[in-house]
């Protein structure tokens, strides 16, 4: 243990002096060195110096050669030919200005409604009998057709019963006024009786005063007087009692004629007759069903009347107001069209609507159909164009939308260059619309579209649509002329 102790520290003792010889030979140049050159320190630092500044001028050497050869190339490199720029010269088509007098029509669309349409609903009640074999949706009436007939007999039988009891009243009238006649004539012969009486006691009284007859006789014929006017009293108080029974019975006449009459007009309501040529809907009475009074049978609508509704704007309302002939009464056209051919009608219009409508946005119309049910007959409910005559315009001119730009220019042509023209829109004639303005009659006007059109744009004409070849456009410039348009 002693001995191992004492050798640890001349082991580190060792190393210690290998190790420095070492560290000496790397970092302290012996004697020899130093007198052959410059000190080492010295020697290292300018050595790293050197080859630092080396590394940093290459780079700048290589980029100022890449510039250098660049500029070079910029310099040697051959010049293009320059091309002189051309203006744009854009194709267009114009059409000439003419001026005249332009009767558009206004291109509108409604719907047909019926201008007359009733429920028919029973009158009386009972079994249907017979019904006719147009009484179904889509079926076609005429005036006076009977659509259905309701078992009639209870009505029949109250009219028997109503006969009889008048025919038995009409022979108690004749029997009271026999017995009236009978006590007519015996009030007659009373009053002639009472007449003689009297005469008699006339004749009696001044004898009884000279004592020929007695005063008992006198008295016997003053009574008898007195009877026979007793006797015509009474026999004209039966007369005005007959003529009251009479009257009565007259009464009750009255009374069983207007039953009589009611029963008669009971039984014709037994049968349902159409009260014009109507289209037939809504169906609900068949052979079989009992009905009761007011019970729906079926919805007639006149075939004659049929009427299209439509609406007009503010703006054509007032131009239709003021024009010749003003609204009511102007002669439309209607067309509906179904399959390739529209079916063309004739109409007026018939009248105003009574109230202006907000939602719709302007005035509604309504205009009676001429012969609506020739050929193949128009129905309520059909989406239908029409088309009215609008007002005359005197002194426009008639240019396709097409001409128009931002709503108030036109752009005219002139020594192959664009000019603009402000212009005022009239109204509209199909697809063309009418305008006045800075425009004179020859000038030609372009109609193609241009995403930049501008005064001094150069264009070429391609296509010029001859006066009067545009659809709308006047076709008389002194009586003037009609065309298609909105």
């Amino acid at each position: 243990m002693t001995s191992t102790a004492n050798k640890k520290p001349d082991l580190k003792v060792a190393s210690e002096t290998v190790i420095e010889p070492v560290r000496k030979d790397r970092h302290e140049p012996d004697g020899t060195n130093q007198q052959a050159g410059a000190p080492a320190p010295e020697r290292s630092m300018l050595a790293r110096l050197t080859r630092g500044f080396f590394q940093l001028l290459l780079p700048i050497l290589v980029i100022a050669g890449g510039l250098a050869a660049r500029q070079y190339l910029v310099a040697t490199k051959p010049e293009a030919p320059v091309r002189k720029a051309k203006p744009n010269i854009y194709a267009v088509a114009t059409i000439p200005v003419a001026f005249g007098t332009v009767q558009p029509e206004l291109k509108l669309f409604g719907t047909t409604v019926a201008g007359r349409q009733v429920e028919i609903r029973s009158l009386v009640a009972g079994q249907v009998i017979s019904t006719s074999d147009d009484l179904r949706d889509g079926g076609k009436i005429a005036t006076g057709e009977a659509i259905l007939t309701i078992d009639p007999f209870n009505f029949k039988s109250d009219l028997q019963d109503n006969e009889a009891q008048a025919g038995e009243i009409a022979a108690k009238i004749n029997e009271l006024e026999a017995s009236l006649a009978v006590e007519r004539g015996n009030v007659t012969f009373a009053r002639q009786q009472s007449k003689l009486a009297a005469r008699d006691l006339k004749r009696a009284e001044p004898l009884s005063r000279r004592g020929t007859v007695t005063e008992r006789l006198v008295d016997d014929r003053r009574l008898v007087l007195i009877q026979r006017r007793q006797a015509v009293a009474q026999m004209e108080n039966n007369i005005k009692v007959w003529e009251a029974r009479i009257a009565q019975q007259k009464a009750a006449m009255v009374r069983l004629e207007t039953g009589r009459r009611r029963a008669v007009q009971r039984l014709s309501e037994t049968k349902l007759v159409a009260p014009f040529n109507a289209y037939v809907t809504d169906v609900s009475a068949q052979v079989g069903r009992m009905v009761g009074v007011n019970d729906k049978v079926a919805t007639l609508i006149d075939r004659d009347w049929i009427e299209v509704d439509f609406t007009v704007t503010d703006q054509q309302f007032g131009r239709l107001a003021r024009g010749a002939g003003g609204i009511e009464g102007r002669k439309i056209e209607v067309r509906w069209q179904v399959g390739e051919q529209p079916l063309i009608y004739n109409a007026r219009i018939d009248r105003v609507g009574a109230n202006v409508s907000s939602q719709a946005g302007g005035v509604q119309l309504y205009a009676r159909i001429e012969k609506p049910a020739d050929g193949v007959g128009l129905r309520p409910g059909a989406f239908v164009e029409v088309r009215v005559p609008d007002t005359e315009f005197t002194e426009v001119a008639s240019l396709p939308s097409s001409a128009v730009f931002n709503g108030d220019t036109v752009f005219v042509v002139k020594d192959g260059k664009l000019a603009s023209r402000k212009i005022k829109i009239i109204s509209t004639s199909g697809s063309n619309v009418l305008v006045r303005g800075a425009i004179e009659a020859g000038e030609r006007i372009m109609t193609t579209r241009l995403s930049l059109p501008g005064d001094g744009v150069r264009v070429k004409e391609v296509g010029v649509t001859r006066e009067g070849d545009a659809p709308g456009a006047p076709k008389n410039q002194a009586k003037g002329g009609k065309a298609d348009g909105k």
